[in-house]
């Protein structure tokens, strides 16, 4: 049977997928959600980190931090 997104059970053929998400979409039914155990404050702060960081640091040294990753990229 395949999965979702976060390992729940989902009908396998297409006609009955298809009726499964239109049913929830239209509240017939109520999505399970399974809990992956991941704190959601801790989840929201890891957000924002990049942004802090990228507000602290120079313009300079962000295209320094740019340059280094796109030459790694690339070299592949």
């Amino acid at each position: 049977m395949p999965k979702g997104p976060k390992g729940e059970r989902r009908p396998a053929d297409v006609v009955g997928a298809a009726v499964k998400i239109a049913k929830i979409a239209t509240g017939e039914i109520e999505d399970e959600v399974i809990d992956d155990g991941k704190n959601k404050a801790a989840q929201e702060l890891g957000r924002m980190g990049g942004a802090a960081r990228a507000a602290k640091l120079s313009k300079k040294r962000r295209s320094e931090i740019a340059k280094k990753a796109a030459e790694k990229r690339w070299k592949k």
